[in-house]
């Protein structure tokens, strides 16, 4: 029932009711009826009430100091300005500090509208096609590995792989991208991205709440739960202020007599502008990184990360694409590079190895045609044998050949130490006990990452490569990026340890995209998932997730941290020195108790300002 009444009086209707009502009891006594000044009391019940609920609450649950709160403190001003008669200012406190509530809802509200949409673009229905026929169901009936078809102007309800059709997709929502992006067979869509040109049929791969649309609302909800340290310690300032000013009110009447200035100077005290600057200075960064396609899951990740100093990165899927691509066609024999990729996949074409997919792809997407291949065999982990034309052919590594007959000649083996010395793989062909090519193949560099570790590193922060992948590949990408720190073979728990012992000597950063990674996700100071690509596990570990796999946005992390705690001990300092200002003012008699709450709350309202214009600034690299 005290709830009921306490959220019934603390929002704008009545609010506004009890302005009206202070505003009246300002004039009416100026205009010719003193009386009029008793309307103030409707003000002080409408906002006084919600004040004096809050601090006894906090006085109740509260755990040691906390119990001392903003609220408690101004509620002490307000009685003691109707103690001394002054129902005005009483109103006044009262009535401005709910103001400032209202505000900071508002702010709030304004740096999460980037948040708030991504729940409304969540499509209610889908269009499916079931027994041949198209029928519209609700989003959450979808199953996995069902056919939908979206038509032009459609949101994509579910995660999927387009199977039919061609189109342009605004996946801005999802990878902050500007233009729609082209869509063919054999792409991924994502939920709530919209088909904004051609009629497509796609297979749904993660439905419901395993969408990406879905778990980027879960993320952003968990952007509320936790609180920043800073926000604690502003509660801790507030808390403190209490007993200094009862101190200086104290000191003020037994110098000057005067009991109102003591009650101009609780009502000054008040640390509004103190405990509102850093939750709006938050939740406004909170909502301009959401607008870049990184979500940050809480006010202590954020400001942790402008304190980084060293970021250790994962290498497959994170500093590059996580995919192997043919990089590399070596003919040793008399064939061109055409033909031995065709006569590769042909002989791969029934491979389900990794590398023997990549082959075949290239082949294709080439628009090279494969030959009929006969007797298919293959040995796990080797290579592969196979008839193409009447002749035999082998793939595989060096062993596998050296185990049916087959040696490299000089030619062969200068080109397969170039290759693995940059970190490649490699599948040696041989047709006949010959040695006629070898196909090297490849993750690929994620373009952005050479100017992202330059651009940390103009920051003053370390970049450090630690990944499970052998050396010499670890070695060549690192120096692709300009990264010299290089952590190779790791392990799950030699990742954990690298960690910690980077960790010993200043603030961490980790960046992976892995279920391998999640346990150093976890161990940093700050963890940052590749939120499009990379696994669930690692998502829910991290602090940070990049929706647009973009590394880029690393730097513009530990700006918006930066710039986002200078922003909050901006306002707080702010906020300090107005009381300062205003305190003297009091002890001095210039100030009132309700020109005291005028000047104290104009700051309180600058405080929110300041981290309004948060949300609107703009990243410049260096």
């Amino acid at each position: 029932m005290i709830k009921k009444i306490h959220d019934f009086l603390a929002g704008w209707p009545m609010t506004i009711v009890g302005g009206v009502f202070l505003l009246a009891s300002f004039i009416l006594p100026r205009v010719g009826w003193p009386q009029g000044e008793a309307l103030a009391w409707v003000c002080v019940v409408i906002c006084g009430i919600p004040l004096l609920y809050l601090a006894i609450w906090r006085i109740i649950h509260n755990k040691g100091i906390s119990k001392i709160s903003s609220a408690l403190l101004i509620s002490m001003a307000m009685i003691a300005a109707i103690l001394i008669g002054d129902l005005f200012a009483a109103g006044e406190v009262a009535f401005i500090m709910e103001i400032g509530a209202l505000l900071e809802d508002m702010t709030t509200a304004r740096a999460r509208k980037g948040l708030k949409k991504l729940i409304a673009l969540a499509p209610e229905t889908g269009r499916v096609i079931r027994d041949g026929k198209e029928l519209v169901v609700p989003a959450a009936e979808i199953r996995k590995g069902e056919l939908l078809r979206i038509l032009p102007g459609e949101t994509i309800p579910v995660d999927g792989v387009i199977t039919v059709g061609e189109t342009s997709v605004d996946q801005s929502v999802m990878t902050g991208e500007s233009l729609p992006v082209d869509k063919a067979v054999g792409d991924e869509v994502f939920s709530g991205t919209q088909n904004r040109f051609g009629s497509i049929d796609i297979t749904a791969t993660k439905v419901g709440e395993d969408s990406s649309l879905q778990k980027l609302i879960r993320m952003v909800e968990d952007a509320d739960k936790n609180q920043a340290p800073t926000q604690r310690i502003a509660d801790k300032w507030a808390s403190w202020l209490v007993p200094v000013a009862l101190l200086i009110a104290v000191i003020a009447w037994l110098v000057t007599k005067d009991v109102v200035r003591a009650v101009t100077v609780l009502v000054v005290f008040c640390p509004c502008a103190l405990v509102l600057a850093t939750p709006t200075a938050i939740m406004g960064a909170i909502g301009q990184a959401t607008k870049h396609g990184v979500i940050i899951k809480s006010g202590e990740a954020l400001e942790k990360m402008g304190k980084v100093d060293t970021v250790a990165f994962d290498k497959t899927g994170t500093l590059t694409y996580g995919r192997l691509e043919v990089s590399d066609l070596v003919p040793t024999a008399e064939i061109g590079e055409a033909e031995l990729l065709k006569l590769a996949a042909s002989a791969e074409s029934r491979s389900e190895h990794p590398l023997g997919k990549a082959i075949t792809e290239r082949a294709k997407s080439d628009g090279i045609p494969l030959l009929e291949t006969a007797n298919f065999k293959m040995a796990a982990g080797k290579g592969i044998s196979a008839e193409i034309g009447g002749k035999p052919y082998l793939l595989g590594s060096e062993a596998f050949l050296a185990e049916n007959g087959v040696t490299l000649d000089a030619a062969a083996s200068n080109a397969l130490n170039t290759l693995r010395a940059a970190g490649k793989a490699s599948v040696i062909v041989s047709c006949e006990g010959k040695v006629i090519g070898i196909v090297a193949l490849s993750d690929t560099l994620r373009p952005e990452g050479a100017a992202m570790v330059q651009e940390l590193a103009r920051m003053g922060t370390k970049s450090v490569l630690l990944t499970g992948d052998h050396r010499r590949a670890a070695a060549y990408f690192a120096a692709q990026v300009g990264i010299t720190d290089v952590r190779a073979e790791l392990l799950p728990e030699d990742k954990v340890g690298n960690i910690k012992e980077l960790m010993q000597g200043g603030r961490v950063c980790m960046i992976g995209d892995g279920v391998n990674d999640a346990p150093a996700l976890k161990t940093a100071d700050v963890g940052v998932a590749m939120g499009a690509m990379g696994s669930d596990i690692a998502v829910e570990a991290a602090d940070v997730a990049l929706m647009t796999d973009d590394v880029s946005r690393v730097p513009y992390l530990k700006w918006l941290s930066n710039t986002t705690v200078k922003t909050i001990k901006g306002a707080i300092t702010l906020s300090m020195c107005i009381n300062f200002v205003a305190v003297t003012l009091s002890v001095l008699g210039i100030l009132t108790p309700t020109t005291g709450a005028l000047v104290h709350n104009a700051g309180s309202c600058f405080v929110v300002l300041l981290a309004t214009l948060l949300y609107d600034r703009t990243y410049k690299p260096t």
